[in-house]
């Protein structure tokens, strides 16, 4: 008998065992085992031969009436020709190979009846009229005492379709399967009895018959609900272990303090929060008073103000003794922050300057491009606690940066850092870990997927502050050539109008092959034509003199990652004073960049961005009292996935649906490991999409299993089954994470 773990090789045999190893990476029976269809089909209705249309998948009953054989003029080879009638029509059956080599030779001889089952095509041979075929058809003779019963069956019967590869065909995968099922030894359920009862789940061996077996649809239903379960219940027993280990960890508590920064800061404000950012301010306060650590998502739409949220926990950090570090991804928006936050504070971020207020702190900046002398002043500041705020880049993540007393890390754009980088900086904390908010207005679908299965506590902001303006977004499509003429147009208009533009490119495009600031552009449609190449994407230096061309008198300024940090600088300080009308960037604009006297976003070839991209450089406009214009610039055509990502876009402005639209196309990735997109996924079955009812519900369970039997000592098939998913990778993944 077979177990989970038994290698291939000693139930199928070394031949079989190592074609599905090398084209599937499928070592045991388990893999096997989890290999699951990716579709299922079944032979359908049958249909009358004149009701037949091309290109439609059918299943006819016939009766052969003509059966011949001819050698193919242009190849060697050789064709067998079976004609078929049920009496209200014709159809004629191709089978292609060696002569004396078919099974259909010998099976289907005139007089025969059969079902058969495949794609109807059209062809016209010699004789000039129009013949209906089905190429290769799958079939089954039918007896004559079976008759329609059996004919019904053999059409009602569920195929399953595996992913498969070159080399590899699906029958192939089926009859290995069949083989592993027929001598499958599983030992004990994983799961609960009692949990299995009370939600009337069937067992494991009834759930791989099921969804490699189904003999109806019914049965089919029932194996998946009860292998989603299983996913969902194994994934929340590791993040309830998890929980239950964080909630161990020491924290130095931040609570906040009367009469302090914080107070102060609040009573200057010009302007009065919002309910949502009082709402998220109180959560985080809360956390940040407790002695284990705070992990808290805070999504805001871009404009929603989470900056505010941000700069006040970190002023409740500093009133509580520690420092805050805001890691930002770029030096463009470290910079952006580090004079925002400045401007905001005023005389509160002086500490040890003339004219800063007796409770002072002291803001600093940390970015790779600064001098020797800067830099090594700052790293003292950092060092001795004079600076509680302390924002930077990646600069901050080097191992000779050291804090006084780090107690609260902000992570702006979270998506852009990877767990590794984000540790780096929770490691400066000696004896305990730092509070950590991270912020983000439209989370990648693993931090969507992170939230649902409830490893993240989340905050959002959903209003937008007081006299904040709407954005529209239209797609500016090449069916209407018009639409780009007004685009030229309107930059014109807006630039003559006294307000400015921003002008967006995929890559630099100094030199062929130069992505610049790019990141990978999503894939061709699914449904485009094969083997179409896509032309390389806009370079801002490709446009500029088409640009000078059309908008002459227009000031532009270009924008892009490898000038020079004091010429981004000078850049930016430009458009910021309006001595510039157009910025032509790259995306090094896509965060953190704030001028409110800009009102149109032009994103050209905006479909090789994706969805958080998009969302990310539309909030760049419309920041201020002004109404916000953000065009899509696309080639792709209408009715593919490029389109329909761009026209979703359009639709809204809410980040979340936005990240929902972003997780049905690119799914959630690993929620235990690294990987962002679902081909790496610790998922087979389940999806967030359709099944968050079962992840809440595994969740509540996997909760109560976890408090009463910590190291799932009363279940040992459950633990072997977690030990499986938790590789070392995902293992050392949770720790950091």
């Amino acid at each position: 008998m077979a177990k989970l773990d038994e290698p291939l090789h000693k139930v199928l045999g070394d031949k079989t065992a190592k074609v599905l190893a090398k084209g599937l990476d499928l070592h045991s029976v388990g893999d096997l085992l989890h290999h699951y269809p990716r579709r299922y089909a079944h032979r359908g209705e049958l249909t009358p031969l004149n009701e037949l249309a091309d290109g439609e998948h059918v299943t006819v009953m016939a009766e052969v009436v003509k059966v011949q054989g001819r050698s193919l003029t242009r190849s060697p080879g050789y064709v067998l020709e079976i004609t078929v009638t049920d009496g209200t029509g014709e159809l004629k059956l191709s089978f292609f190979g060696r002569r004396g080599s078919y099974k259909p030779e010998r099976e289907l001889s005139p007089g025969t009846r059969g079902l058969f089952a495949g794609k109807i095509s059209t062809y016209r041979p010699r004789s000039g009229r129009d013949q209906r075929q089905l190429s290769h058809p799958q079939y089954k003779v039918i007896a004559a005492r079976a008759g329609e019963q059996a004919a019904q069956e053999w059409a009602d019967e569920i195929i399953p379709i595996y992913p498969s590869t070159k080399g590899l065909d699906i029958e192939t995968i089926g009859m290995s399967i069949g083989m592993v099922l027929d001598n499958l030894d599983l030992g004990s359920d994983p799961m609960p009895e009692l949990t299995l009862k009370r939600h009337h789940y069937v067992g494991l061996k009834a759930a791989y018959e099921g969804i490699h077996r189904p003999k109806d649809w019914k049965e089919l239903g029932r194996a998946k609900n009860r292998l989603k379960w299983d996913e969902a219940f194994v994934l929340q027993i590791a993040l309830a272990q998890r929980r239950m280990a964080a909630s161990a960890l020491p924290a130095k508590a931040r609570p906040a303090i009367e009469g302090g920064l914080l107070d102060a800061f609040d009573a200057r404000l010009p302007f009065e929060l919002t309910e949502g950012q009082q709402e998220v301010g109180r959560e985080i306060a809360e956390d940040l008073s407790l002695e284990h650590p705070m992990h808290r998502l805070l999504q805001g739409d871009v404009g929603s103000g989470k900056t505010v949220v941000a700069l006040r926990a970190m002023l409740q950090a500093v009133d509580g003794g520690g420092q805050a570090a805001l890691l930002a991804p770029t030096e463009v928006l470290a910079q952006q922050h580090y004079r925002s936050i400045s401007a905001m504070l005023g005389d509160l971020g002086q500490a040890g300057q003339i004219g800063g207020a007796e409770t002072a702190t002291r803001v600093a900046l940390l970015t790779g491009s600064m001098g020797a002398k800067a830099r090594k002043a700052t790293l003292l500041d950092i060092a001795s606690g004079a600076a509680g705020i302390v924002v930077g880049t990646h600069a901050l993540l080097e191992e000779h940066v050291q804090f006084a007393d780090l107690g609260l890390v902000v992570v702006d754009e979270q998506h852009r850092f990877g767990v590794e980088q984000r540790d780096a900086l929770r490691e400066k904390v000696a004896g305990g870990r730092p509070h950590v908010l991270v912020m983000t207005a439209t989370p990648i679908p693993r931090t969507v997927a992170m939230t649902v299965f409830g490893d993240l506590e989340t905050s959002v902001l959903g209003q937008l502050p007081a006299g904040r303006a709407q954005i529209q977004t239209h797609v500016v499509p090449p069916e209407k050539p018009a639409f780009l003429a007004r685009t030229w147009e309107r930059i014109r208009e807006e630039a003559s109008g006294g307000r400015q533009v921003y002008i967006v490119c995929p890559r630099i495009g100094e030199k062929e092959g130069d992505e610049g600031d790019a990141r990978p552009v999503p894939p061709p449609d699914e449904d485009s034509a094969e083997g179409t190449e896509r032309r390389s994407p806009l370079g801002i230096m490709e446009i500029l003199p088409r640009l000078e061309e059309l908008l002459s008198g227009v000031r532009i300024g270009v924008l892009h990652g490898k000038l020079h940090p004091d010429e981004k600088d000078a850049v930016m300080r430009r458009f910021n004073a309006g001595e510039l009308d157009v910025l032509l960037a790259t995306t090094v604009i896509e965060v953190g960049v704030d001028v409110p006297n800009a009102t149109l976003m032009i994103i050209m070839d905006a479909d090789r961005f994706g969805v958080s991209q998009l969302h990310q450089l539309r909030g760049r406009v419309g920041r201020g009292t002004l109404p916000g214009l953000c065009l899509l610039v696309t080639d792709a055509e209408a009715g593919g996935k490029a389109r329909e990502r761009l026209d979703a876009v359009a639709s809204t402005t809410d980040g979340f649906r936005l990240s929902r639209l972003d997780l049905e196309q690119r799914r959630e990735g690993d929620v235990l490991g690294a990987a962002q997109a679902g081909r790496a996924s610790s998922l087979r079955l389940l999806t967030l999409q359709k099944d968050e009812d079962v992840i809440l519900k595994a969740r509540d369970e996997a909760t109560l299993l976890v408090e009463a039997d910590p190291d799932l000592a009363e279940h040992p098939a459950l633990a072997a089954e977690l030990a499986a998913l938790l590789d070392e990778d995902r293992t050392d993944y949770l720790e950091k994470a």
